[in-house]
């Protein structure tokens, strides 16, 4: 549905459906889009793929016909299960505000809107930040899959405006147009699996009322959202990462590797996927005094969410040995196996093997590694 508002949002919002077309046609003559493309497509020629995208008339065409069976292909050569859990609460229509915790810097929302699809239920919009958007043709891309731009490489003076503008986006798409919304609890990904919800983010949802943000928060029906992956392909290059910025702590991560992270977390095996609705905070929320600060509202709600994440994280073997691993402990050896035991050890050795960079440190790569399969357990231990 187009809004009234629409002018206010032409800078951040994804396409219309009378935008599709003319979007396409731009995507489809773009060299740079194809030759990323075309190999992913195999064994699909260009020209009946890009015969597809042209036929597309709406968003809800192009999700359907392009997406959702690329997406199809990509889970059944890369995961072993993909399961969705507590989905069935969102067919009413009502707009939520979904906060995950940040696995995959692509594939978290593009497997959710997949699992919405399945379900048949409206897919969700996706907030993306726009320092990711590093080509045209991957701007004009996720604009048409839904998405809205987080802009992050704005000035100290410019960020209150922005960030303004961006909650009066969600609020309104959410509260008006009855459109749900995903955004991750954190900018960036939490490397070390330790999920925490920055505040700000909170902050940011409640600027568009800022007089009152208790009840700008309830209006969103914020849910928070636990996203499992047995494996995270991109386990390694986080670990690289780690050591990277602890041997020179002005070390920033480049477009390339950016890229290299897509590709890998896209295109690696990721084993069983589980994705878990918690309760919605609102019962939370309506338990705060009236005469609460802001800043205990805003920590509450954030405690609320992590909370939520944190009970409905789903664990397997590997989870366990790497908690007890951390701990030095044996509190959950009744939930593996010796063979879980060397499978985990030769597999976080495998992942190390595939780093390359000067000086390689094995045991602080190692330690960030199991740290990235324990984390998730002390987590869901601190909340029980």
């Amino acid at each position: 549905m187009e809004t009234n508002n629409k002018q206010n949002f032409d800078d951040i919002r994804p396409f219309y459906d009378t935008e599709v077309p003319s979007a396409i046609r731009s995507l489809v003559n773009d060299f740079y889009f194809r030759r990323a493309v075309e190999p992913l497509i195999k064994p699909i020629e260009w020209e009946m793929f890009s015969g597809a995208m042209t036929a597309c008339k709406s968003v809800y065409d192009f999700q359907r016909t392009i997406i959702y069976p690329f997406m199809k292909q990509l889970i059944a050569k890369t995961t072993s299960e993909l399961t969705g859990i507590g989905f069935d609460d969102f067919k009413n229509g009502v707009g939520h505000v979904f906060i995950s915790n940040h696995r995959d810097i692509v594939l978290d929302a593009a497997f959710l809107n997949i699992l919405f699809f399945d379900k048949e239920i409206n897919t969700s919009e996706i907030a993306i930040g726009d320092n990711l958007l590093i080509y045209p043709w991957i701007t004009e891309l996720v604009r048409l899959n839904k998405s809205f731009l987080v802009k992050r490489g704005v000035s100290v003076r410019e960020m209150l405006n922005t960030s303004k503008h961006l909650s009066e986006y969600i609020h309104d798409t959410v509260a008006n147009r009855n459109q749900s919304v995903w955004i991750a609890q954190r900018e960036g990904r939490a490397k070390d699996s330790d999920d925490k919800t920055q505040t700000g983010l909170l902050k940011m949802l409640s600027l568009y009322n800022s007089a009152k943000p208790l009840e700008a928060l309830k209006m969103l029906n914020i849910t928070p959202l636990s996203i499992t992956y047995e494996f995270d392909p991109c386990d390694y290059l986080k670990a690289q990462e780690y050591q990277l910025k602890r041997d020179n702590p002005e070390y920033k991560k480049s477009q390339a590797d950016d890229i290299e992270n897509m590709r890998t977390g896209i295109l690696g095996f990721k084993g069983k996927v589980f994705f878990k609705f918690g309760n919605p905070i609102n019962d939370k929320l309506s338990q705060i005094d009236a005469d609460t600060n802001r800043t205990q509202i805003m920590e509450i709600a954030t405690h609320a969410i992590d909370t939520e994440i944190y009970k409905n994280y789903v664990f397997f073997p590997i989870n366990y040995v790497a908690y007890d691993l951390m701990e030095n402990s044996t509190r959950f050896s009744d939930k593996y196996t010796e063979e879980d035991k060397i499978f985990f050890n030769n597999y976080i050795n495998g992942q190390i093997e595939k780093i390359g960079i000067p000086n390689k440190d094995h045991g602080f790569l190692r330690e960030k590694l199991i740290e990235m399969y324990g984390n998730t357990v002390k987590n869901f231990v601190s909340v029980k």
